[in-house]
């Protein structure tokens, strides 16, 4: 990877990046060094890392059938990312906690992230998926909630372009309304030209708590991005709103490790949300990120670590784990 300039050091005297620093080193020694950096903390024996976008699955289609709702040809993938893969990579890595999001495979069928909080529940919560056309919408988060402890569910909307009505009708106002009852959290994986319509729903209902998917999507690659990453920031006023800054990969426009074509992009969600509501998620467990054609934990925890020059040392503490323990309740201690 070509080395590259580092912005002057803040007031908490930032290393210097990893790019920087292996410039002049061959792949392997490139390799080792970001093995041994996602590894050790590098900030106080007390920091915490907390996924926050963690998808699994079983091989036991006996107990677990897929019920993709979108690809009635769907075949899983060959390698499964079951929930033991998942714990020795945090394991391995010194990640605290996870908040798993039932992967779209199993459809509106939650049992397998329920059957994974019920064995671990001091290292995970659940994000569930609902059919989001069904006008018992809001009976079903709280069956979920209630009876499986679900922390909350997600919605894509990103799905149904051009048929996202949904999004702010009549079954999805009692939907927020027992939200805020029951204090659940919603995920969006939402596009920036949807964010105009959630943003009705964060009007009416500010107590529930919202986070926004992979930067909303925004569209680097097109004609006008700064207007896509704008529609993201004009929801920073409402502040039951979180935004993980995951899948750069994804929004690159290079693709290429650590995208830093992505920076200036993040820093304006930075600066609109601050530190105290961004959040880190990588989605796929172990050998399953290559898988998903996927940086490895050791890159995506650089990118955090090292990588990106808005952060300062704080906000990685905060991004990495801090501010993702206090909204789904993790022990900080």
């Amino acid at each position: 990877m070509p080395g590259r300039k580092t912005q002057e050091a803040s007031s908490d005297q930032e290393p210097m990046s990893l790019g920087a620093l292996t410039a002049k080193h061959d792949p392997i020694s490139r390799r080792a060094f970001l093995a041994a950096l996602a590894a050790t903390p590098l900030a106080s024996p007390r920091s915490l890392v907390v996924d926050t976008h963690m998808h699994v699955w079983a091989n036991d289609v006996e107990r677990f059938p897929f019920a993709h709702p979108y690809d009635p040809n769907f075949k899983p993938p060959p390698v499964a990312g079951s929930v033991e893969m998942l714990l020795e990579e945090m394991d391995r890595y010194a990640i605290n906690y996870a908040v798993l999001v039932q992967v779209i495979y199993y459809g509106w069928d939650n049992r397998y992230v329920a059957y994974c909080v019920k064995r671990h529940p001091q290292r995970f919560r659940a994000q569930g998926l609902i059919d989001p056309t069904d006008p018992q919408v809001a009976s079903k988060l709280e069956y979920w909630m209630r009876e499986h402890g679900l922390t909350g569910m997600r919605f894509s909307p990103i799905y149904y372009q051009g048929r996202d009505e949904w999004l702010t009708s009549d079954a999805h106002r009692r939907l927020w309304k027992k939200a805020e009852a029951l204090k659940a959290i919603f995920n969006f994986f939402i596009a920036a030209n949807q964010l105009a319509k959630l943003e009705r729903m964060l009007a009416v209902y500010p107590e529930v708590k919202v986070v926004i998917d992979h930067l909303a999507r925004v569209d680097l690659t097109g004609s006008d991005p700064a207007r896509e990453v704008a529609q993201l920031t004009r929801l920073a006023r409402y502040r039951n709103v979180s935004v993980k800054v995951s899948e750069l990969s994804l929004l690159s426009p290079s693709k290429k490790y650590p995208y830093a074509d992505t920076y200036s992009s993040v820093k304006r969600v930075y600066d609109a949300f601050g530190p105290d509501r961004l959040l880190w998620g990588t989605g796929f467990p172990g050998a399953t990120r290559a898988q998903a054609g996927r940086p490895s934990l050791e890159e995506e925890l650089a990118l955090v670590r090292q990588e990106i020059p808005s952060f300062s040392a704080s906000d990685r503490e905060k991004i990495l784990g801090r501010n993702a323990a206090r909204l789904w309740r993790f022990a900080s201690e």
